[in-house]
């Protein structure tokens, strides 16, 4: 594998995390559609995801190729919020990587949700101890789709 770092995302990030977020999305969440043009969707991890802290990137050959965003709640649990890698870059352990700096960053539990039918981003949190703790149907999400909630204590 190539070499790659591993940084917090800063704005000028921006462009390419939302480059990585559509086209993750097009190729592996296709029954998932997303609620939201892509502009909406720029401006969003611009104002938001990048804004408030808690993203990170690595940068491959020079480019960003996936990153990762956490946050804490109200109640003081950790999130994996966002964890996208461009389709290109799937399976060269980048995503495993901004994972691992992130379980080292936060305290348990920690929290993801997934969507049910995607099964390599469920066997992906199972490998690295996550466990399932609840099912939706979907009503709680933009997209309406079927979601797993997990948990790593």
């Amino acid at each position: 594998m190539n070499s790659f770092l591993i940084r917090t995302a800063t704005p000028a990030d921006a462009e390419p995390i939302t480059t990585i977020y559509l086209r993750s999305r097009e190729a592996f969440l296709p029954y998932a559609p997303s609620a939201y043009s892509d502009e909406a969707i720029a401006k969003w991890i611009a104002t938001v995801v990048i804004a408030r802290g808690g993203a990170t990137v690595v940068v491959r050959d020079g480019a960003v190729a996936a990153f990762c965003s956490t946050s804490i709640d109200v109640d003081g649990v950790c999130w994996i919020d966002q964890l996208y890698a461009s389709p290109d870059a799937v399976g060269l352990g980048l995503g495993a990587s901004l994972l691992r700096t992130a379980l080292s960053t936060l305290s348990r539990p920690i929290r993801l949700y997934t969507f049910e039918a995607n099964t390599a981003a469920r066997r992906f949190y199972e490998r690295h101890g996550f466990n399932a703790i609840a099912f939706g149907d979907g009503s709680g999400n933009e997209e309406k789709c079927p979601d797993v909630l997990y948990e790593l204590r």
